[in-house]
């Protein structure tokens, strides 16, 4: 089962079918009623968003970041307040145009949408996790503990590593998913983290997604100072 849908809106620049944001549903692979089987330890299942985290217009206030960069496929990305640094794979469209979600073989892996914005290149960028699969918690499992102001590093394979500030996470419903608020650039270099959220059912698994909205504040080298 796919992680995003079909595209609402084409990009500026020509490339294959496009996921429809309206109807992005982060949800597991192999069906709904399978996930959170390995979740004995964690009968609450995964942090929430706060009441009080809720997202910031990405212009007001804020200073202009750096400067955009060019171009460069994803590595890793590292949230150091959730000990969290997992590899990260390229993510295309599969055979029914919808895009493929990270190999649930694999629960650490993140997976970066290759026909979306590069972190660090003007737009918005989008790295996707599972919350949990038959084996227990996934990559993005503790996703909905962050908080503003806390920092998410994405390596790329140009050797640059881009530093983003979260300005906010909320949970949205599928059904009620503001695609033009989370996807839509804001004139700058910004990053979104998704994963499934809200309440959990056997039958209807994760009812909505845990988005963390981030801003690029600056680069360092992979492995060096910033």
């Amino acid at each position: 089962m796919s992680l995003i849908g079909r595209p609402e809106e084409p990009r500026a620049e020509p490339a294959p079918r496009r996921p429809n944001w309206g109807v992005m549903a982060l949800v597991g692979l192999t069906g709904f009623g399978m996930l959170r089987s390995g979740l004995a330890d964690e009968a609450d299942g995964p942090p929430q968003p706060g009441g009080g985290a809720t997202t910031l217009t990405p212009a007001a206030g804020h200073p202009a970041g750096p400067p955009p960069l060019a171009r460069s496929a994803v590595s890793r990305v590292t949230i150091p307040s959730l000990k969290v640094s997992a590899p990260v794979v390229p993510l295309g469209l599969d055979k029914d145009g919808w895009i493929a979600s990270p190999p649930a073989r694999n629960p650490h892996l993140a997976g970066w949408y290759a026909n979306a914005p590069a972190p660090g290149e003007r737009g918005t960028a989008v790295i996707v996790g599972h919350v949990d699969t038959y084996t227990g918690p996934a990559v993005f499992y503790r996703l909905g503990s962050l908080k503003k102001g806390q920092t998410i590093r994405v390596t790329r394979k140009d050797g640059r590593t881009v530093l983003f500030e979260v300005y906010g996470i909320q949970v949205f419903t599928k059904k009620r998913f503001p695609s033009h608020r989370v996807y839509g650039s804001t004139g700058r270099p910004e990053l979104r983290l998704l994963t499934c959220g809200g309440g959990y059912s056997a039958s209807g698994g994760y009812a909505g997604n845990v988005v963390v909205f981030a801003r690029m504040t600056g680069t360092g080298t992979a492995g060096g100072g910033e």
